[in-house]
C-alpha cells in the first residue's frame, strides 16, 4: 500500500473513531431503546466476524512471515528479528510490572464489575439465533501457522510459500476493506449502548488516565533503549535519541511506520549506522518491531481487567505478552492492522468479550499515532546495536 493511501486511511479511521465515541456518547443519553436495537444486533454480528476471522488471520499472517524470515536466513535477520521481539515482549513485560504497581491507586475510583454484560445494556435480536463458530481455535491456528511456516522452510516448499503468500493478501484484503472500514460503526455501536446503560462516564475517565500512563511508558521505553545502544555503540544515548527526532515527528502525523521509512532511514545514518544495515534493519523492523504498540495494548487490556475486577495468574499474563509480541512480528502494516490482529490473544488468552474489545479498539485508533511513534524511533536503536554487532567495534563517541 502506497504510503499517501496509508495517510489518508489512518486519518480517515481516526476521525470516524472520534465521531463514533461522541455520537455514542451524546445519542445513548436520548435514543429510546429500539432505537439501539439496530446497532446492537449488527455489533453481535460484527463481532462473531471477528471472531470468526481471527484464526483465519494468525494462520495468514504468522504462516508466510515464518517462512519469509527463514527464506532469508543471515546473522543479520536473526540478530534483527531476536532485539525487535526482546524488545517487544519487555515492553510488555514492563507495562504488567509498572501497572500492577499504579494500576490500584490510578482507577482506585473507576470500577465497572457489569462492563462485560451490563444489565441495563440493549439486547441484540440475534443473540441466540445467530452463530458463526470459527474453522479452529487459536491456540489450533498458532500451532498450523508455526508448522507450516517452519515446515515450509524446511521443506523448501516453494509452492506452499506462495499459497501462503497469496492467502496472506487475502487476509489483507480482508481486514483492509471490511474490518477496518466497519471499526467506527461497531465502536459507535459499543458507545453508544455503554451511554445507554450508564458506564459511558466512568470508562472515558479510566481510559483517560491510562492513556497518560502508556505515553509516559513509551518516553520511559525509549530513554531506555537509548540507553542501551549508546552504552554499545559508544555514542551519547541522548544525542542519539534527538537525531531520531524527525522520525517520531513524521510518525506522529502518518501513524505509519511503513510511511516513515525514509525519515527513519535518514535519521538512523546520523547516528553512525551505515547505509547497508540502516537500509536493512530500519524497513524489516518497521513490520516486526511493535514495542510502542504493545505497551498501548497491554496498558488497555491490564487497565480493563482491573476495571471488571477480573484476575489472570502471572502464568497467563506471560502467555499473553509473549504471544501478543509473536502476533506483533506478523500484523499487517496499516493503521488498525495490529490491534485487529492482537484480538487473537486479547480474546482467546485474557477471555475479553466484544464490548471490552471494542473499547480497546477505539482507544488504540484515537492514540495510535504515539505508539507507532515508539515504534519507528526504536527502529533507530535497534540499528545502533545491529551495526554494533556486525562492524564488530564501536564508532567514534560523539
Amino acid at each position: 500500500m502506497e504510503p499517501s493511501i496509508l495517510n489518508r486511511l489512518s486519518k480517515h479511521l481516526l476521525t470516524w473513531i472520534v465521531v463514533a465515541i461522541v455520537l455514542g456518547a451524546l445519542l445513548g443519553k436520548v435514543l429510546p431503546s429500539t432505537a439501539i436495537v439496530p446497532f446492537a444486533t449488527f455489533n453481535d454480528i460484527f463481532g462473531k466476524f471477528l471472531g470468526f476471522s481471527v484464526p483465519l488471520i494468525i494462520v495468514g499472517l504468522v504462516t508466510p512471515a515464518i517462512s519469509d524470515l527463514g527464506k532469508s536466513g543471515g546473522r543479520w535477520v536473526i540478530l534483527t528479528v531476536a532485539l525487535g521481539y526482546l524488545s517487544t515482549i519487555t515492553a510488555g513485560l514492563g507495562t504488567w510490572g509498572l501497572a500492577s504497581l499504579i494500576f490500584p491507586w490510578l482507577l482506585a475510583d473507576q470500577k465497572v464489575p457489569d462492563l462485560a454484560a451490563p444489565e441495563n445494556a440493549v439486547p441484540s435480536l440475534m443473540d441466540a439465533t445467530f452463530t458463526l463458530p470459527p474453522v479452529f481455535g487459536v491456540l489450533t491456528a498458532l500451532i498450523l501457522a508455526f508448522l507450516l511456516g517452519f515446515g515450509a522452510v524446511a521443506a523448501d516448499a516453494k509452492k506452499l510459500m506462495s499459497l501462503m503468500q497469496e492467502f496472506r493478501e487475502v487476509i489483507y484484503i480482508v481486514i483492509k476493506r471490511s474490518i477496518v472500514p466497519l471499526l467506527p460503526l461497531h465502536v459507535f455501536g459499543i458507545f453508544l449502548n455503554m451511554s445507554k446503560s450508564g458506564q459511558f462516564e466512568t470508562v472515558i475517565v479510566a481510559m483517560a488516565k491510562v492513556i497518560a500512563f502508556a505515553f509516559i511508558l513509551t518516553i520511559i521505553m525509549l530513554l531506555g533503549q537509548y540507553f542501551i545502544a549508546g552504552t554499545l555503540a559508544r555514542r551519547n544515548p541522548f544525542i542519539a535519541l534527538w537525531n531520531m527526532r524527525d522520525a517520531y515527528a513524521t510518525a506522529l502525523g502518518t501513524a505509519s511506520s511503513a510511511a516513515t521509512i525514509p525519515v527513519t532511514l535518514r535519521s538512523a545514518l546520523k547516528n553512525g549506522v551505515s547505509e547497508d544495515v540502516a537500509g536493512f534493519v530500519v524497513p524489516l523492523c518497521a513490520t516486526i518491531h511493535l514495542a510502542g504498540s504493545t505497551i498501548k495494548i497491554t496498558s488497555f487490556a491490564l487497565a480493563l481487567q482491573y476495571m471488571l475486577g477480573m484476575s489472570s495468574s502471572a502464568g497467563t499474563i506471560i502467555s499473553f505478552i509473549f504471544m501478543l509480541g509473536i502476533i506483533m512480528i506478523a500484523a499487517p502494516g496499516v493503521p488498525g492492522g495490529a490491534i485487529t490482529a492482537a484480538q487473537s490473544v486479547v480474546q482467546g488468552i485474557l477471555s475479553f468479550t466484544d464490548p471490552m474489545y471494542g473499547i480497546m479498539v477505539a482507544l488504540y485508533v484515537a492514540v495510535d499515532s504515539f505508539g507507532t511513534a515508539t515504534n519507528v524511533t526504536g527502529d533507530g536503536a535497534i540499528a545502533m546495536i545491529v551495526e554494533r554487532f556486525v562492524s564488530g567495534k564501536p564508532k567514534t563517541k560523539q
